[in-house]
């Protein structure tokens, strides 16, 4: 039996396979997008049915976040992280073999559910193995690196493997992966969950908020399509706001909610969801429109676009790690504000690319500044929510700044949709511009639209989080930083391995 001391000397290796795990998640919603058309020749997919095998993913992914978040607390994290790799596989494994439209789209909503449990289970395990301070500020730098750099990595991987091997070995890559993580994670992770609180699960709040935040996901997605004004936009959007309504009267009355939202009463917390739901909203459908850009304007080929991520890729890394370390100087709010500059100013240089544009002077200059801002943000975003939280709600909070992220991404990419389609509508319209120009310009007022909304996340950071909360934890980073690595954790005692 693993001893508690022990699992605390391997806390390091531990981080690694958690980082593994989120990088997997992140990437199954961006590796198949350059597999698109290998997949609609095989499956006979239609142009209008296409987009949901991504679609699936991020619905199912958005919806039970924090049902997932909640689970871990309440049933042990370590257990609901190793049933989460185990929905991943099989679901991975089934999209690889499936023969029909329906087949598939059923399989990556299941991969979607998986990764709903893997993500803040990983999270919220981070959290309770590094102590609140330096310590965890050096573990999410790292955990951010990984998540920030995987959506430009999927690109790149899944056009590499599409083209050598097969659009199912974008799917069936999660198995190993997901295999191997399942073996080692008991020598590593120990046990964890939330003691005190009861056991009974709501039921119907997880019911009523896990359908509330799919339909809505869903009709974000559907919107640029539909319309926004379209009988059937307007009718999820209300069904939505029924269920999210229900979900709120179940909570206020349930003795054990599954959102306790007594939580809301930390400012910071609340802060760090709307900026995290704006950085989503703005910086998300960045990668949409960007390999968009290359492909149907520049005319790049799939590993090519992929190739031109690498820039983009690379400084997320080196931003993610060292803006957990200025986190630990200067605190969550002015690096979290600086972040979101940094991203609308990249947004705002992308709204210049043009029909002639290339590599040099159109992508790799903007994508270097939105990187920054993407790791800075990323990072200390998820910092600021987890800060201050009580140890046995850490999952809920994991499972809330996923899900400002995936919703605001949501909302992002349908927005900034339905704008660039529209002036790309208008313009075509007119008889007196090309396709490629056309697209160009609806493209350059999405990138507009994000970098206003951007700009918005920096008001929020500035108006919502708290100053004191930012400069209490640079204090405290400062204390326990000479202890960390000769004492255990005191947060929650681990349940013995095997428990």
């Amino acid at each position: 039996m693993t001893t508690a001391q022990e699992y605390l000397e391997k806390r390091w290796t531990a981080l690694i396979l958690l980082c593994v795990a989120q990088f997997i998640v992140v990437l199954d919603a961006s590796i198949v997008n350059v597999a698109l058309p290998s997949i609609g020749d095989a499956l006979d997919f239609s142009e209008e049915n296409l987009p949901w095998v991504v679609n699936a993913y991020v619905i199912a992914f958005g919806g039970f976040l924090l049902l997932g978040g909640r689970a871990a607390d309440l049933l042990g994290r370590r257990r609901v992280f190793m049933a989460g790799l185990i929905v991943v596989g099989v679901a991975s494994l089934a999209a690889g073999f499936a023969t029909t439209q329906g087949q598939l789209i059923a399989a990556r909503a299941a991969q979607g559910l998986g990764a709903a449990i893997v993500s803040p289970a990983a999270l919220s395990i981070v959290a309770n193995l590094f102590k609140d301070g330096s310590e965890r500020n050096k573990a999410l730098g790292a955990w951010g690196a990984v998540a920030g750099s995987a959506g430009a990595a999927g690109v790149l991987l899944g056009g590499i493997l599409t083209d050598s091997l097969g659009w199912e070995w974008v799917l069936w890559v999660n198995v190993p992966v997901a295999a191997i993580a399942l073996a080692f994670t008991p020598g590593l992770i120990p046990e964890s969950r939330s003691e005190s609180a009861t056991r009974h699960f709501d039921a119907a709040g997880a019911v009523t908020v896990t359908a509330g935040l799919s339909v809505l996901a869903y009709s974000f997605l559907d919107a640029s399509n539909s319309g926004w004004g379209s009988t059937k936009i307007v009718g999820l959007l209300a069904l939505s706001v029924a269920l999210l309504g229900a979900f709120v009267a179940i909570e206020l009355r349930s003795k054990a909610p599954l959102v306790p939202f007594r939580i809301f009463r930390l400012r910071t917390l609340t802060g760090a969801n709307v900026a995290g739901l704006l950085l989503g909203a703005s910086l998300f459908s960045m990668f949409f429109f960007i390999s968009l850009y290359m492909q149907q304007v520049l005319g790049y080929s799939a590993i090519h676009a992929g190739l031109s991520y690498l820039p983009l890729a690379l400084t997320i890394i080196v931003a993610a790690g060292l803006g957990g370390q200025l986190v630990t100087r200067f605190g969550f709010k002015p690096i979290l504000a600086v972040g979101l500059a940094f991203v609308s100013l990249g947004l705002l240089w992308f709204s210049q690319v043009s029909v002639g544009g290339g590599f040099l002077t159109d992508i790799v200059g903007p994508s270097i500044l939105a990187a920054i801002g993407l790791g800075f943000g990323f990072v200390t975003s998820t910092i600021a929510a987890v800060s201050g939280v009580e140890d046995r709600e850490q999952g809920l909070a994991s499972g809330l700044i996923n899900t400002s992220q995936q919703i605001g991404g949501a909302l992002g990419l349908a927005v900034l949709s339905t704008i660039a389609t529209t002036r790309t509508d208008h313009v075509l319209a007119t008889g007196t511009s090309t396709l490629p120009n056309a697209l160009t310009e609806g493209f350059q007022s999405a990138f507009l639209g994000g970098a206003v909304i951007a700009a918005l996340g920096v008001v929020a950071t500035l108006v919502l989080i708290r100053s004191r909360d930012s400069k209490a934890h640079v204090e405290m980073s400062n204390e326990i930083a000479p202890e960390t690595s000769n004492e255990a954790s005191n947060e929650e005692e681990p349940i013995p391995a095997g428990a």
